[in-house]
């Protein structure tokens, strides 16, 4: 049975609708777009539409490493930082939201199964608390958090590319 089989209640149906719907955001601002259009930098920053895609795709399913298994689960793949925001040679806007659409699949499976308070320190980095750990409910807050901020970003840079707007 699948996560849209099954009836979430509570918390876990809460968090798992606003991740949802941010998703949802993001999804439909890169509607109708060539691939061209969605690697174009459109903006005095470096990011792209497929980028974003690529971004939250790739921090979900890393933030959801870590709610398995840690910091060693969440790190045992490397990433490129500044290719996750732009298009690189061989990418279509496809190919990055059918690996989107995988990612959130495996997350929403997660979430009907996961600990919500289960815990794991955080991996060392600058932007962390030395020593901090977050429960499984914090990293889909923060996913949710970092979905809708990247979700506000793509549709500036969808309008900026030809007056579409997700919202308005």
């Amino acid at each position: 049975m699948s996560v849209s089989d099954q009836v979430l209640t509570g918390e876990r149906a809460d968090l798992l609708a606003t991740l949802r719907r941010h998703r949802g955001f993001l999804r439909h601002t890169v509607r109708g777009l060539t691939d061209n259009q969605a690697a174009a930098r459109s903006t005095a920053s470096e990011l792209c539409l497929g980028g974003l895609i690529k971004h939250v795709a790739s921090t979900e399913h890393r933030w959801m490493r870590f709610a398995e298994g840690g910091a060693e689960a969440m790190q045992r793949e490397p990433i490129d930082w500044a290719a996750q925001f732009r298009m690189v040679d061989g990418e279509t806007l496809a190919g990055l939201l059918a690996e989107f659409d995988r990612v959130a699949e495996a997350t929403d499976a997660l979430i009907a199964t996961l600990d919500l308070d289960a815990a794991h320190p955080l991996p060392q980095a600058p932007w962390f608390e030395p020593g901090a750990s977050w429960t499984v409910r914090r990293v889909l807050l923060h996913l949710i958090a970092e979905t809708a901020q990247h979700a506000g970003h793509a549709d500036i840079i969808r309008e900026s590319i030809d007056g579409a707007k997700t919202m308005g």
